[in-house]
């Protein structure tokens, strides 16, 4: 091992460039939860719990994604209702 090394030609970042679409953040889970999606990895035989957030956040949001039309729709409904 050297003494000293010469890092003035380092870059910061991760070693592995990102792919496209994604983006590296820090989250916050209680642990329980991140246990969970673990587990379901570790049951299927293997893979990546991260990959296993991103779809069930994904279906989440497709799940309850309303359009604009369904969403003032159901708002007249509502309004009419406490009217009448």
């Amino acid at each position: 091992m050297k003494e000293e090394y010469d890092f003035n030609n380092g870059r910061r970042g991760p070693v592995e460039p990102l792919p496209p679409g994604k983006t590296r953040i820090t989250i916050r889970l209680d642990d329980d939860i991140l246990d969970w999606f673990r587990s379901r990895v570790h049951e299927a035989g293997g893979g990546n719990y991260q990959t296993l957030i991103n779809r069930a956040l994904r279906e989440h949001i497709e799940s309850r994604s309303e359009s604009i039309e369904e969403i003032l729709r159901r708002v007249l409904r509502d309004e009419l209702k406490t009217r009448a």
